[in-house]
């Protein structure tokens, strides 16, 4: 027997085992599993962030497992089986790929995505934006909008047009600030919302960059605070300007490993 299926019917056996079996497992809805597979699914992107193969591998695991588990009681409650789960995502990545099973013709990836957009709008869905979770954390949500509608040409021509935007988006921003204007808050997300464009256009995840930004802003930080305290000085007690000078440090001493 091929490996992974070996592997994966190893899995699904030890499922049946402790829904059978195991008093926490047996416990568990779909409704109890749902803040757990979020939170397994920010370890994921921890593990991705960090770049840490060792820790995705055992993160994937613990994802896999929640399918798993998802599957297990749809099918005790005779809704479906994972053998159903696992057809219907092969027969629509088939459908969504006629430039692989089919004589659909493309030339880049812009094409693909624009035809996985299309197709989606043909077997039903409302609207272009429908797949939208509601519930995606912001910067990510704004992210597969501008993909969304990407795909089916609703998109600047070129990156100096997105940052002409940008800049104007800016000013707009500043102007409601200046005058402690209501609207400042909207004209900030417009910003941040342009930003994310701008973003997309030379090819960098917003989610990703900001999200190593705060890896390292905390590494910094514990850091000068641990020079801080080998000083025997109080953080609390600090000036700004006092704090500055171990913040420098701290650079420095992660910018040399």
């Amino acid at each position: 027997m091929d490996l992974r299926l070996q592997a994966f019917e190893r899995l699904l056996n030890i499922m049946d085992d402790l829904r059978e079996k195991c008093p926490w497992d047996q416990k568990q809805t779909i409704e109890s599993l749902r803040n757990l597979t979020i939170e397994e699914t920010y370890e994921l992107a921890d593990a991705i962030t960090k770049n840490d193969l060792k820790e995705l591998k055992g993160e994937i695991g613990d994802l896999l497992l929640h399918m798993v588990f998802y599957c297990k009681i749809a099918e005790e409650k005779k809704a479906f089986t994972i053998t159903d789960a696992l057809n219907g995502i092969c027969e629509k990545l088939i459908h969504r790929h006629p430039h692989i099973y089919g004589d659909v013709k493309v030339v880049d990836e812009a094409d693909v995505k624009a035809n996985w957009e299309k197709l989606k709008l043909k077997e039903g869905n409302d609207s272009v934006l429908s797949g939208v979770p509601s519930s995606l954390p912001s910067l990510v949500k704004a992210t597969r909008i501008q993909e969304k509608v990407q795909g089916i040409g609703f998109e600047w021509k070129t990156s100096k047009d997105v940052w002409a935007k940008v800049k104007e988006e800016m000013q707009e921003f500043e102007h409601e600030v200046e005058v402690n204007s209501n609207a400042k808050e909207e004209e900030f997300g417009d910003l941040i919302f342009s930003l994310v464009n701008y973003a997309r256009f030379i090819n960098i995840s917003p989610e990703s960059a900001l999200a190593k930004t705060n890896t390292k802003f905390i590494s910094r930080f514990q850091l000068m605070e641990e020079l801080i305290k080998s000083d025997k000085h109080g953080i609390e007690k600090m000036t700004l300007e006092e704090m500055d000078v171990y913040w420098d440090k701290a650079k420095k001493i992660l910018k040399n490993k």
